[in-house]
């Protein structure tokens, strides 16, 4: 475990000092570490990695663009998507009923606008290829 602290402490600090040269500042209050493997580790879960010499708080997930987490899997972005796609979808049949609402076209556009978008979002990722 402490060689991987040392090594996140070594490449943040090279990171600080891209930044600084290249004039770019990241949000600190979003900087934060997580362990990720995909096997179970029988000794200590966290690691101690610094920014600034601040402690970076660890995470169990994290959202890299909503699709990973510590195992490496995609669960809990499917399940987020999940949420989200249920409640468009009983928004949208409240919407559409036989003799009133949305007409179809209305309805297909806000599928494909709102529910395909949550469901394809970083497929090219999780797929199996």
């Amino acid at each position: 475990m402490r060689e991987i602290e040392n090594v996140g402490n070594l490449e943040l600090t090279k990171i600080s000092k891209w930044a600084r040269e290249n004039k770019v500042r990241f949000n600190e209050k979003k900087l934060k570490t997580m362990l990720m493997s995909r096997r179970k580790r029988k000794e200590r879960g966290e690691v101690e990695v610094y920014s600034k010499n601040k402690l970076l708080r660890q995470v169990k997930t994290r959202k890299y663009l909503g699709i990973i987490d510590k195992k490496l899997t995609f669960r809990e972005h499917i399940k987020q998507a999940t949420d989200k796609c249920r409640k468009l979808r009983f928004a949208l049949s409240k919407s559409a009923k036989l003799n009133w609402g949305l007409s179809h076209k209305a309805l297909k556009t806000l599928y494909t606008g709102g529910i395909q978008p949550l469901l394809l979002y970083g497929a090219p990722v999780w797929q199996k290829q």
